[in-house]
């Protein structure tokens, strides 16, 4: 099986999060050219990578590949993302896929009518303590789930003039960009949103245009819960990244800084006192270095072999991106989002 080309548009902070799998991959495809509107860091990008040439304008690179990944302001998504699907080139989205419904309904209709993978950069999905956490979920391990909780707490603040800082190049806020991933998450894992709500605020986080913190509820078709806290204005931490799945037989918890998924069960009867003691196995431990985006770009090179569709394609993303701009929309007018007839078949029968 002959490499893939891969050419990275965008040569930012986000291009050094994926050197990782980059280097992990390197057997299966090859880096052919690195773009960035500053050639200068395009130049330090291909100075890293072996037979690498660097470019100022994507256009010029399009002979050399086969597939892109495209890491680039979220307004630039769509405009990109099009030109490479129209030339007959597969597309790694950097999340959000695009900041419109409309621009992700034209990249999906493009992608399918070229017969190219086009794939949003949800890494999460593919993490190995995550897939162990939804296999025993969907097994029923211990039980059904009935709440989860997804908490991420950073320090994310970007220099003046940084095009993140408007809400309309973002798409919104913190909740748009970053959150993107955990509604996905919350989706995959509980299944087909009924209703929810959603509150930010830049209190705290005064150099975001829109929401730099914010806290979304969402209720399913089976009654579950879930929950997103997501913050870039954290100045301290004891939760950090961590999910916490309650289970009518137990309740399952990744702590990404301990590296570890863990099962708390056994917890003693509430009796008027504090006491909520329970029992704690280690059920995986998982190395915590880096942003673990080889596990994402291995199934993308995957689906591009053998024309399988990304489990985070172009219809699930719409899902997840519709959601938020429901919940945005109810928080504007003070209610609460009807979150029904936004799933798969729906965003399918539309397009």
């Amino acid at each position: 099986m002959s490499k893939i080309r891969l050419g990275i548009i965008g040569c930012g902070g986000m291009t050094g999060s994926h050197a990782l799998g980059f280097l992990e991959l390197k057997d299966r495809m090859d880096i052919t050219a690195t773009c960035d509107i500053i050639l200068e860091r395009a130049q330090e990008a291909a100075a890293k990578i072996e037979g690498a040439q660097a470019f100022e304008n994507y256009q010029d690179l399009v002979d050399l590949v086969d597939a892109v990944l495209v890491v680039l302001p979220h307004d630039l998504h769509f405009e990109v993302g099009m030109y490479f699907l129209q030339a007959g080139k597969h597309v790694l989205m950097e999340k959000p896929m695009c900041n419109t419904e409309e621009e992700c309904i034209e990249l999906i209709r493009t992608s399918e009518a070229q017969g190219k993978v086009l794939m949003t950069a949800y890494p999460v999905r593919f993490w190995p303590i995550v897939l162990k956490l939804k296999e025993l979920l969907d097994s029923k391990a211990y039980g059904d789930c009935f709440q989860m909780s997804v908490w991420t707490e950073q320090y994310t603040r970007y220099e003046e003039g940084h095009w993140a800082l408007s809400s309309k190049r973002l798409g919104g806020g913190q909740f748009f960009s970053h959150g993107c991933h955990y509604v996905d998450l919350l989706l995959w894992f509980l299944g087909n949103p009924v209703r929810g709500t959603h509150l930010g605020t830049n209190y705290g986080t005064p150099w975001m245009e829109k929401e730099g913190t914010s806290s979304v509820s969402i209720v399913f078709e089976s009654g579950a819960l879930g929950y997103h806290f997501g913050t870039w204005g954290a100045r301290g931490s004891r939760l950090g990244w961590s999910i916490h799945a309650h289970c009518t037989e137990g309740m399952l918890e990744i702590n990404l800084k301990d590296g570890k998924l863990y099962a708390h069960t056994e917890m003693n009867p509430e009796q008027a006192n504090l006491d909520t003691d329970s029992k704690t196995a280690v059920l995986m431990d998982f190395n915590t270095e880096g942003k673990f985006t080889h596990f994402e770009i291995e199934h993308f090179l995957d689906c591009i072999n053998t024309g399988q569709r990304p489990i985070t394609d172009g219809l699930t993303s719409l899902q997840g991106l519709r959601v938020i701009w429901k919940l945005y929309e109810a928080e504007e007018n003070n209610t609460i989002a009807d979150l029904r007839g936004l799933g798969l078949d729906e965003i399918s029968a539309s397009i």
